[in-house]
C-alpha cells in the first residue's frame, strides 16, 4: 500500500481514475433528492397493499388498457431555466435573459391511459376569475379554472372531474379506473359522487409513493417539463425585451405537450410501475433497501412480565434488620421495634412441583409506619 494512503487515510485521485477505467459499469452520477417521507413510505407493505387493491378492482371491473387512467398535476412557471449554449472558452460568466427573478406558477392537470392516449390539458391560473382568453394557444380541447393560489383545490378538482368524464366517456355500463395520489383536493365529496354516478372508480397511491408508482412521474412529466422549458426559452428569444406572462404559458404547453405525451412514453410509464401489464413483482429488494431502516419486523417481546413479587428463596436470604440509623432517618423513635410477625410459607397444592414459592411484602412490612407517642396524662 502506498505510504501516502496511510498519511492521508484515503486513496488518491489517480487511483480512483484508474479504478473507474477498470470498471466500465461505474460512473459518477448526480443523485436525485428524495425526502425521508418518501424513503420510509415506499416499503413492501405499502406497495403490496396497493397492488392488492388494484388487482381487486381489475378483476371486478374487467378493464382493458384504455380504461385505466392516471391523473396528476404539475406546475410550470414564467421563469425558465436557460438551456445550454455554445460559447467561446475563457469566459466564466455567460448570461441568458429570463423573464423575471421569480416567476408565476400555473398548474397543469394531465390524465393519460394505459393504451397511450391522453385527454386535453386542464389549466389552473392564479386569478380570481377565469376568462376564456387565458387558453390562447393551448392544446385543442383544453379547459381551465382559476383561484388566487393557482393550485388545485376541491372546487377545481370538481371542474376537472367534469372535464375528465367528458373525454374518457365513462358510464356505469363502461366503467373506467382513475389512479391518483391522495392529495386533499382529490378528496372532494362532490367530485367523488360525480365519479360514482358516471362509472369512474378511484384508486389512490400510498402516501409519498408517487415517485415510484405513478406512471406520469416515471415517464411523462420529465420530458414535459424539459420541452416546456425549451419552449419558454425559445419564446424569450423570439420576443426580445418582453416579459413572459402566465397567458403565454398555454401556447408553450401547446408546443411541448404533443412531444412529451407520446404513446411510447405513456405506455412505458404504466409498464415501469407494474400497473399495466400488471406485475406485482416489478420492484425488487434493492428498490426497498432505503426503507429498511424504518420498515423492519417488530422486535420479539419477552412473554415474561417483570413482577414485583419477590422469590421466597431470595427473601429468606435478605436481612430485614432495621438499624438505629434507619429508624432515625425514617423519623421513628428508638423504642419502636419493627414487626417480627411476618411469616413465610409455601403452599403444597397441585403446583407443588414447583421448587420456588413467592410472597408479597408491603412497604409497611419492610419499614413500619411511625407511631405517635401516647400523650401523658
Amino acid at each position: 500500500m502506498p505510504h501516502n494512503w496511510s498519511a492521508n487515510e484515503a486513496a488518491g485521485e489517480d487511483w480512483f481514475s484508474a479504478y473507474l477505467k477498470r470498471h466500465k459499469k461505474l460512473s459518477i452520477r448526480k443523485p436525485e433528492a428524495t425526502s425521508q417521507a418518501r424513503v420510509s413510505s415506499f416499503n413492501p407493505t405499502n406497495v403490496q397493499k396497493f397492488y392488492n387493491n388494484l388487482q381487486t378492482i381489475l378483476n371486478r371491473l374487467k378493464l382493458e388498457n384504455g380504461d385505466i387512467w392516471n391523473m396528476d398535476e404539475t406546475g410550470i412557471t414564467t421563469v425558465q431555466t436557460p438551456d445550454h449554449i455554445v460559447a467561446r472558452k475563457g469566459f466564466k460568466q455567460i448570461g441568458r435573459v429570463t423573464s423575471a427573478e421569480r416567476g408565476n406558477l400555473v398548474t397543469v392537470a394531465v390524465a393519460v391511459s394505459a393504451s397511450g392516449n391522453s385527454i386535453p390539458s386542464f389549466f389552473i391560473f392564479p386569478r380570481v376569475k377565469f376568462k376564456s382568453y387565458f387558453l390562447n394557444g393551448a392544446p385543442d380541447g383544453s379547459a381551465g379554472a382559476a383561484n388566487p393560489s393557482g393550485w388545485m383545490t376541491e372546487v377545481q378538482f370538481l371542474q376537472f372531474s367534469h372535464h375528465f368524464v367528458k373525454y374518457a366517456r365513462s358510464t356505469k355500463e363502461r366503467p373506467v379506473l382513475l389512479l391518483l395520489d391522495n392529495h386533499d383536493s382529490h378528496l372532494s365529496v362532490e367530485a367523488l359522487d360525480y365519479f360514482k354516478e358516471n362509472g369512474v372508480s378511484v384508486c389512490s397511491f400510498p402516501p409519498h409513493c408517487s415517485h415510484k408508482l405513478q406512471p406520469l412521474d416515471r415517464s411523462v412529466f420529465g420530458p414535459f417539463k424539459k420541452y416546456t422549458n425549451t419552449a419558454c426559452d425559445a419564446w424569450m428569444t423570439m420576443h426580445p425585451g418582453s416579459t413572459m406572462s402566465i397567458y403565454s404559458l398555454p401556447g408553450n404547453v401547446g408546443n411541448s405537450f404533443p412531444l412529451a405525451c407520446t404513446p411510447n412514453n405513456i405506455k412505458a410509464g404504466f409498464a415501469k410501475t407494474g400497473i399495466y401489464p400488471l406485475n406485482v413483482n416489478i420492484f425488487g429488494e434493492h428498490d426497498f433497501m432505503p426503507a429498511y431502516t424504518t420498515d423492519r419486523p417488530p422486535p420479539k417481546q419477552d412473554c415474561a412480565v417483570e413482577s414485583t413479587v419477590l422469590n421466597i428463596s431470595n427473601v429468606m436470604d435478605v436481612d430485614f434488620t432495621i438499624s438505629e440509623n434507619d429508624m432515625l432517618n425514617a423519623g421513628c423513635s428508638k423504642d419502636i421495634e419493627p414487626r417480627q410477625d411476618i411469616s413465610y410459607s409455601s403452599s403444597n397444592d397441585e403446583h407443588s412441583a414447583s421448587t420456588e414459592s413467592t410472597v408479597v411484602l408491603s412497604p409497611e412490612d419492610l419499614r413500619p409506619f411511625k407511631k405517635l407517642n401516647q400523650e401523658k396524662s
